[in-house]
C-alpha cells in the first residue's frame, strides 16, 4: 500500500519549526507524484522530487487558467493564491505582455541603483531596534519593514499606508474565511485602483507610473489595480518570511555564522542557502494541467490540480547533500524558490539584495545578539501565507 492511498492532506505536520515536514521525504522515495487532499479537502497530485518540480515549472501544459473556474479544485479560499486565476486560452499572452511591461523595471541593472538605499534602510532598522532596550521582535522591527519600505519606493506607495494594505493583503490571503477574503480583497482593489488613478493624474519616477505610459487607458483601469495589488503581496510577503526564518538559522547556528564573520565573501552563498530552506511551511505553487499528461508514470488528467512542493524540492537528497543540514558554503545550490524558466521571479535580484544586507548587518552586530526565546517556543502564523514566524524576540 502506497502512502498516499489514505490520502493525507496538507499542510503535514512539522515538529521542528526550522525543518521541513517529515512526511515530504517519505513521498519523494515511495510516491513522488502523490495524490493528496488540499486544506479544502480537494484531491490534487502532489510533487516532490526536484527534478520533477524543476521540469513542470517550465512545462506548458500546466497554468494557473481553467477552463471551468467554479468546478476547479482549490488549495484554499485564498483570492491571491488559493485556485484558478485567469483564461487558460489568454493567460500566456497575457502573461507574456505583463511580464515584458514589468522587466524593466526589476532588471539587475535597475536593483543595483537601489543598492545604495537599501543598506541606508538597514542600517537606520538596526539602530533603531537596538537603541531599545531589549528583548526586540526582529520580525516586527527589520524583517517587515525593510520589504515594505523598498517595495513601496518602487511603486511609488506611501510608506505611511504599509498598516493598512498589510491588513488587506493577509485578509485576502487569508485560507479559510471567505467574509474575510471577500472584504480584505474589495479593499485591496479599492485602494490599488485609486493608486493607480492618482499616478495618472500625477506621475512619478516609480513602477506604477512606468506601467501607465506604456498602456492605454481602458487595459490601465481593467488590469493595472490586481496588477498592482500582486506586486505589493509578492514585493514584500516572501521576503518578509526569508528575512525572518534565515535570521533565525543563522542565530541559531552559530558555527555558520562564525564562518561567515571570518570570510565574508561567503555571504552570497549564505543568502541562496537562506532561499533553499527558509520557507519550510510554504504552501505548494499550484496549477492546472492543460492537457492529459503523464508524470513519472502517473496520469494526470487535464483540469486536475497540480501542487509543486518547492520547498520540499529544495530538501531532495538527489540534489543537495544531507539537505536537512544549514550550511552556508553550500555549492553549487540549484535551488527552486525563485521559479525556474519563463516563471522564473523578476523580483530575485531585488530578494537578494534585501537578503545580503540585513544579514550582513546581523553579522555585524551579532556578537552582542542572541534569541531571546528558545527555537521550540517559537511559533508561525496559522495562515502560512503571512510572513512565517509570528515573531523573533532578540537580545543583546
Amino acid at each position: 500500500m502506497t502512502i498516499t492511498e489514505n490520502h493525507p492532506t496538507l499542510p503535514f505536520a512539522r515538529p521542528d519549526i526550522l525543518g521541513l515536514a517529515p512526511l515530504f521525504y517519505e513521498l519523494q522515495e515511495q510516491d513522488p507524484v502523490a495524490r493528496v487532499r488540499t486544506p479544502t479537502g480537494d484531491f490534487g497530485w502532489l510533487v516532490t522530487r526536484h527534478a520533477d518540480v524543476k521540469q513542470l515549472l517550465a512545462d506548458p501544459r500546466l497554468g494557473r487558467g481553467h477552463a471551468e473556474p467554479e468546478r476547479a479544485a482549490r488549495y484554499s479560499r485564498s483570492r491571491m493564491e488559493g485556485g484558478p486565476l485567469g483564461d487558460p486560452k489568454t493567460e500566456d499572452a497575457e502573461y507574456g505582455r505583463m511580464r515584458s511591461l514589468l522587466s524593466p523595471s526589476f532588471a539587475p541593472r535597475r536593483m543595483h541603483t537601489v543598492h545604495d538605499r537599501i543598506l541606508a534602510l538597514v542600517d537606520e532598522l538596526f539602530d533603531q531596534a537596538l537603541a531599545q532596550p531589549g528583548p526586540v521582535d526582529f520580525h516586527e522591527a527589520i524583517a517587515f519593514q525593510l520589504p515594505v519600505m523598498v517595495i513601496c519606493r518602487l511603486l511609488g506607495v506611501p510608506e505611511d499606508d504599509r498598516d493598512r494594505f498589510r491588513g488587506w493583503l493577509d485578509a485576502a490571503t487569508a485560507l479559510y474565511d471567505q467574509n474575510q477574503i471577500a472584504s480584505g480583497y474589495a479593499a485591496l482593489m479599492g485602494y490599488t485602483d485609486e493608486l493607480v488613478r492618482l499616478k495618472r493624474e500625477k506621475p512619478g519616477e516609480d513602477i506604477i507610473t512606468d506601467l501607465l505610459a506604456a498602456v492605454d487607458e481602458s487595459e490601465a483601469a481593467a488590469k493595472l489595480p490586481q496588477l498592482v495589488a500582486g506586486l505589493l503581496y509578492a514585493g514584500y510577503e516572501t521576503t518578509v518570511e526569508r528575512l525572518g526564518f534565515g535570521a533565525l538559522h543563522l542565530l541559531a547556528h552559530p558555527d555558520q555564522m562564525e564562518l561567515l564573520r571570518k570570510d565574508p565573501s561567503l555571504m552570497p552563498s549564505a543568502v541562496e542557502e537562506v532561499l533553499r530552506v527558509a520557507a519550510p511551511s510554504r504552501p505548494p505553487r499550484i496549477a492546472y494541467a492543460r492537457a492529459d499528461l503523464d508524470v513519472r508514470g502517473v496520469s494526470i488528467e487535464s483540469g486536475d490540480l497540480v501542487m509543486l512542493a518547492i520547498q520540499a524540492a529544495n530538501h531532495d537528497p538527489r540534489v543537495f547533500e544531507d539537505p536537512q543540514r544549514f550550511d552556508v558554503t553550500r555549492s553549487p545550490n540549484p535551488h527552486l524558490s525563485f521559479g525556474y524558466g519563463g516563471h522564473f521571479c523578476l523580483g530575485a535580484s531585488m530578494a537578494r539584495l534585501e537578503l545580503e544586507a540585513v544579514f550582513s548587518a546581523l553579522v555585524r552586530h551579532e556578537p552582542t545578539l542572541r534569541l531571546a526565546t528558545p527555537v521550540e517556543d517559537l511559533l508561525q502564523h496559522e495562515n502560512p501565507s503571512t510572513g512565517g514566524l509570528t515573531a523573533l524576540p532578540i537580545t543583546w
